[in-house]
């Protein structure tokens, strides 16, 4: 059992997730292995699990299912001769969040001109006080 490491604590922090958080990934089979424990039981979390679950969370943030996570993390350690499932993973949720960036690209045009609509009728008035 080794004493390197970070924290849950700090790892959370450094994070910018909960500690409920990092549980929940590891309970549920989105971390790539155990997160290694000190001689008192207590998660020492390593470089790999931090960089790790910084793609997971950056995953989940990006609305990737917690079962496609999984699928992935599953295919990782399953180790080499799989890539092209997992590059088809990546694929599959690159291509739904470049809709959803599309989407929210036409959402924010509307109110970009809506915005405008209110400066154009408020500029006259700013001119004349």
């Amino acid at each position: 059992m080794s004493r390197t490491g970070r924290s849950i604590a700090e790892s959370a922090t450094e994070l910018g997730v909960s500690a409920d958080t990092l549980r929940y990934y590891e309970r549920d089979g989105l971390l790539l292995r155990p997160v290694p424990r000190d001689v008192s039981g207590h998660r020492r979390y390593e470089e790999a699990d931090l960089r790790w679950v910084e793609l997971v969370t950056r995953l989940r943030s990006t609305g990737m299912p917690i079962r496609d996570v999984r699928r992935y993390a599953d295919l990782v350690r399953a180790g080499a001769g799989n890539e092209a499932d997992r590059l088809d993973v990546l694929m599959t949720h690159r291509d739904q969040v470049l809709r959803q960036l599309a989407e929210v690209t036409t959402h924010l045009a509307a109110i970009d001109t809506k915005i405008a609509t209110y400066q154009d009728r408020l500029a006259p008035r700013e001119k004349s006080a």
